[in-house]
């Protein structure tokens, strides 16, 4: 019989014990270690998540499962981003966000400005504009380096990294398009206002800038424009002011500076002229006192009554009406001839009683003229050579085959008649319709025109062809009808009328097509008889798909498309240098994609104004990118630019010594 040992007993109770102790060690010692690892990562993985996103300023730290974040963020904006961050790395129960927000600075916002100066030497650049240096910058550099070409830019923009203000991009963008449109200018783009300051090489040009820049307009921005055009050089600088029984109008009109031109406008009203007086701004004025020759030649007509008064350069000739008292005559004549500036000469006529006229005899001679039949000739003519050298001016003005001559020889005709016709018959060859007619003591044209300013020159020609003595009356009419200008279509009719077409019946392909088929033909036909009207109108013939198929498979259906159409146009003798093609593809659907009607409807050809496409052509992406600030001033990249917007010290403002 074996008996236990009393300290092997002892030892076996303690073993159990301290087993239990042993691996509840390690236990806390494994947790403690799996903590400090679930700490250090979380830690770690904040960090990189915020330093990613620009964030460099938060201290992160972890007590077991909690995660703290400490620091001061520049705004509550970014204290809230910072706190996304850490979110989006461990569960937002887990984050304790103790950060604080910098108090706001007291300093006004800036005022964000950029001036655009470009002329033949190429483009000025100088302002602060908002946004980081990066996407707006190369946005604007892209619009601009297109709009330069191979002229030099110079660059002094400043960039602040700033919200944009309202309103700014749109405005950014009508400035570029500004600039690009007129090529000596300067560009003022503000918040809420772009001002527009330019010259036009012609006044036919200034219209057409200012037509463009009255197109889309943005909402919300001030658009100032001020668009001038040089001057004309007017020889002789002439006026004429007529009062008869018919009223006081202003034949033609001429003023040398804006107060002169305010002032024989005021003379004219008192004189007696009612509604609009155009009164043409020039240079080859012979006297800086030419509104005060033309206003005090005005009173003196109105004190006579009836009559004309007629500036040519520094000759004045006031022609009173028959009847008038010799008198009254006298006397306005003689208070004229000492009021008018120095340098002006008078020449004064009263014409010679009816009664002693009727003595010369009933000499006249008539032109009647119409584009579509030809001019008729009727009454006296000199005989001999003379004669004869004014019925073949007759006949090279109008067209020998047009000219119908039924005159009489006559040997005792007034002096200097042969050169009233001839003068007469040149002015009566530039309207849509008249007649002329010369008498002893008068010219006489009345007719119709399509040009405003027509009447205007035509009396400038008379009065130079007959000397400042003559007398003669025009009843000339602008009919708004016969101006090939005031009677086209505006781009929004053209634009509509084409539409009306459409809504009616779409031009549709056969699918996978690109031909022209009868369906699409008979809708070219309805078009091609529209786009006549319209060819002073920029549109862009736009092709779109649906978004069945791969995106550039679409792109290039959609521009062969556009191209047939644009190729249908021309073989049916329309003239297609207003028109562009281009096209979209699936970037601009109109409707959902997910129904066949939805589709039906994105298969589509549009005819838009071309300011209109481009606006719309600057908000597709082809790469399905969300549309950025950038997005609205260019469309896609260029790797290398010929400059770069960059920050730069901006000029301190002159100093007031006031």
């Amino acid at each position: 019989m074996i008996v236990p040992s009393p300290n092997k007993d002892r030892i076996s109770a303690l073993v159990g014990p301290a087993c239990f102790v042993v691996a509840g060690g390690l236990a806390v010692a494994t947790a403690i270690v799996a903590a400090l690892a679930i700490e250090r990562r979380s830690t770690e993985d904040i960090l990189t998540a915020l330093e990613a996103d620009g964030i460099q300023w938060v201290d992160v730290s972890a007590n077991g499962l909690q995660v703290f974040l400490d620091g001061t963020a520049p705004d509550e904006a970014l204290r809230f981003r910072a706190q996304t961050g850490a979110s989006a790395i461990v569960d937002s129960d887990r984050v304790i966000n103790r950060l604080d927000v910098a108090a706001l600075g007291t300093a006004a916002p800036p005022r964000f400005s950029l001036d655009m100066l470009r002329n033949g030497d190429g483009i000025q650049l100088i302002g602060l504009i908002p946004g980081p240096e990066g996407d707006e910058a190369f946005a604007v550099a892209e619009t601009i380096a297109d709009i330069a070409g191979s002229a030099d830019v110079v660059n002094m923009v400043e960039m602040a990294d700033l919200e944009a203000p309202e309103n700014w991009d749109e405005a950014l963008a009508y400035g570029l398009r500004a600039l690009a449109a007129l090529p000596r200018s300067k560009v003022t783009v503000l918040a809420n206002r772009v001002e527009v300051e330019a010259v036009g090489e012609t006044r036919e040009e200034r219209a057409e800038f200012i037509a463009r820049l009255q197109q889309n307009q943005p909402a919300g921005v001030e658009i100032v424009l001020d668009i001038s055009a040089p001057r004309p050089v007017i020889t002789p600088f002439s006026l004429r002011f007529v009062r008869d029984d018919s009223g006081a109008r202003f034949e033609t009109c001429t003023a040398d500076t804006q107060a002169a031109h305010d002032q024989i406008v005021a003379a004219g009203q008192a004189a007696g002229t009612t509604g609009n007086t155009p009164c043409t701004i020039g240079l080859g004025v012979p006297s800086p006192s030419w509104g005060n020759a033309v206003a005090t030649s005005l009173e003196a007509l109105t004190e006579l009554g009836n009559g004309s008064v007629t500036l040519s350069d520094a000759d004045v000739t006031l022609i009173a009406a028959q009847g008038t008292s010799q008198e009254l005559f006298d006397t306005v004549v003689g208070e004229l001839d000492a009021d008018l500036p120095a340098v002006f000469s008078l020449q004064a006529i009263l014409p010679e009683p009816e009664l002693e006229a009727a003595a010369a005899g009933p000499a006249r001679f008539t032109a009647t003229f119409d584009q579509a039949q030809g001019v008729r000739l009727r009454g006296r003519l000199p005989g001999g050579a003379i004669g004869q050298s004014v019925q073949a001016f007759a006949a090279a003005t109008f067209g020998a085959g047009t000219t119908d001559i039924a005159t009489r020889e006559v040997a005792d005709l007034p002096q200097g008649w042969s050169i009233r016709v001839m003068a007469g018959l040149t002015a009566l060859s530039q309207l849509e319709d008249g007649v002329l007619t010369i008498e002893p003591d008068t010219l006489r044209l009345s007719g119709r025109t399509g040009d405003s300013e027509l009447i205007s020159a035509l009396t400038r020609q008379i009065a130079e062809d007959l000397g400042p003595g003559a007398i003669f009356d025009m009843n000339v009419a602008y009919d708004e009808a016969l101006d090939p200008v005031a009677s086209q279509p505006t781009p929004q009719e053209c634009e509509a009328r084409i539409r009306d077409i459409q809504d009616e019946t779409k031009i549709t392909f056969d699918p996978g097509s690109t031909e022209i088929n009868r369906a699409a033909g008979e809708v070219l036909d309805e078009i091609a008889e529209i786009l006549p009207d319209c060819m002073h109108v920029s549109m862009e013939i736009g092709g779109h798909t649906d978004a069945q198929g791969g995106e550039t498979m679409n792109l290039n259906l959609s521009q062969s498309r556009a191209n047939a159409v644009l190729n249908g146009l021309l073989a049916r003798g329309v003239l297609v240098s207003n028109l562009a093609a281009q096209g979209y593809g699936e970037s601009q659907p109109i409707a959902d994609n997910e129904t066949e009607d939805g589709r039906e409807q994105n298969r589509r050809i549009e005819f838009r104004l071309l300011a209109d496409a481009e606006v719309a052509g600057l908000a597709a992406d082809v790469d399905d990118q969300p549309r950025t600030r950038a997005g609205i001033l260019a469309e896609g990249a260029i790797a290398d630019w010929p400059f770069e917007l960059r920050p730069l010290p901006r000029p301190e403002p002159p100093i007031d010594d006031e």
